[in-house]
């Protein structure tokens, strides 16, 4: 990515990572500190142009394509983070090749920054990483899960992995502590799904017990395998088929065996007692993760540790 600058306002030359992509994610990848409302202000105010035309929104740059940038944009994008430096997101890489990242992600960090976040994995990997042009996550895990989170360093690496999720070609299997003692090898679960508004709290997500509603929603199934029962909590392999919000919570809070330390769908009683013992945290982890490899079309598995916090049901008595 090519930049040059004159009285403030900047012209980007686009490169091959940024080829196809509509003008405004590409804004609001550049322009990390500016509120996503005033990008789509300037880009309808014609401030922003391309090859010194204006373009709506959805307009999808090319190769070799000259972005306007104007100075207030740009400028608002450099304020600097101090709390970035206090981070080292680089330490949970657990696999790298010349167009993928697969991190461990630790649980309590969001995936990217929002409301009421100020930054997430992907804000800190591209600041430990400046001289990466492309860095985009292929999908996304709850803020209070740890594993695997995937990125891509090459845009043809993401589109070729978002086809592959589309066409349901991804395998995830993720790893749950749950209150109480789990009976059967294998379960099966098939639920429709809704979300809905939390006030406060966000979204959250309800099982639809009727089909003869018109509330809108959406199928979501998993494979549920017993690995281990100790005393009073069970460890679950789930294998996802479906990829809903919150679908394993969801689901395992409705058969009755909600996650230990799920703050939202969990039990809180029983939360509070094992916060007092040490545990403080929800016990997900996405612990492996499948796919076609974008270059090689090899199939390629990658697995994640069992976290360290999870010892602690072991010596639990």
């Amino acid at each position: 990515m090519l930049i040059k600058e004159k009285k403030g306002v900047q012209y980007i030359s686009i490169d091959e990572a940024s080829d196809g992509q509509r003008v405004d994610n590409f804004l609001i990848k550049i322009l990390k500190k500016v509120p996503k409302s005033h990008i789509y202000k300037i880009l309808r105010s014609g401030e922003v142009r391309v090859n010194k035309k204006r373009v709506k929104s959805d307009f999808k740059l090319t190769l070799d394509d000259e972005v306007r940038v104007p100075p207030l944009a740009m400028d608002e994008s450099r304020r600097s983070d101090s709390s970035l430096a206090k981070h080292n997101i680089q330490d949970s890489i657990i696999f790298e090749d010349d167009v993928l990242i697969a991190l461990n992600k630790p649980a309590g960090i969001a995936v990217h920054g929002g409301t009421g976040i100020q930054h997430g994995v992907i804000e800190l990997l591209r600041h430990e990483r400046p001289n990466d042009s492309f860095l985009e996550l292929v999908h996304r895990i709850d803020k209070e899960t740890s594993g695997i989170l995937l990125i891509a360093k090459k845009r043809s690496a993401l589109l070729h992995l978002h086809k592959q999720i589309r066409d349901k070609k991804i395998h995830k299997k993720y790893l749950a502590v749950v209150f109480g003692k789990w009976q059967k090898k294998q379960l099966n679960i098939d639920l429709d799904l809704s979300i809905k508004n939390d006030g406060d709290h966000g979204k959250k997500v309800k099982v639809i017990s009727s089909k003869n509603t018109n509330i809108k929603s959406k199928e979501s199934r998993s494979v549920f395998f017993l690995r281990q029962v100790i005393n009073d909590v069970s460890f679950l392999d789930i294998k996802l088929i479906t990829g809903r919000m919150h679908q394993i919570r969801v689901h395992l809070s409705f058969l009755g065996f909600p996650i230990v330390g799920d703050d939202k769908y969990g039990n809180f009683d029983l939360n509070k007692d094992f916060i007092k013992k040490g545990m403080k945290r929800m016990c997900l982890h996405a612990i492996e993760l499948g796919f076609q490899h974008p270059l090689t079309n090899q199939a390629q598995l990658i697995k994640a540790p069992e976290p360290k916090e999870f010892s602690f049901f072991k010596n639990y008595a």
